[in-house]
């Protein structure tokens, strides 16, 4: 009986995270290897070189720091196969730091003004 028990749970976890197999490790690994190479080839190519300026290389900076996150997150960290709940509740406190990270950034620059 504890067998069949022990077998059960074994086989139960395996079926959650079947989904990331080697070459899907090797894969994700490779699409953040690929962000990485954009990101630098930016920062020592692009922007020394003055093909395109810090206020276009940030934004990009930016968002290809958010994809490779959300690949880290997702995959490395195995929340795309948890439930969706779970994900929320680590999704909505992020989202709410990162507004009130926005809202003080916004104000800090007021009261800089303000001094002045």
């Amino acid at each position: 009986m504890s067998e069949t028990k022990h077998t059960e749970l074994h086989h139960d976890e395996h079926g959650e995270h079947a989904g990331m197999t080697r070459g899907k490790i090797w894969q994700v690994f490779f699409i953040l290897l690929g962000i990485t190479v954009i990101e630098f080839f930016i920062a020592l190519y692009m922007v020394p070189k003055e093909i395109i300026g810090l206020n276009v290389a940030n934004p990009i900076y930016i968002i290809l720091t958010l994809a490779k996150a959300f690949y880290i997150v997702a995959f490395f960290m195995h929340l795309k196969f948890e439930k969706v709940g779970l994900v929320y509740s680590i999704l909505v406190p992020t989202l709410f730091i990162i507004g009130l990270i926005l809202v003080l950034t916004n104000e800090s620059h007021h009261w800089v003004d303000v001094l002045r």
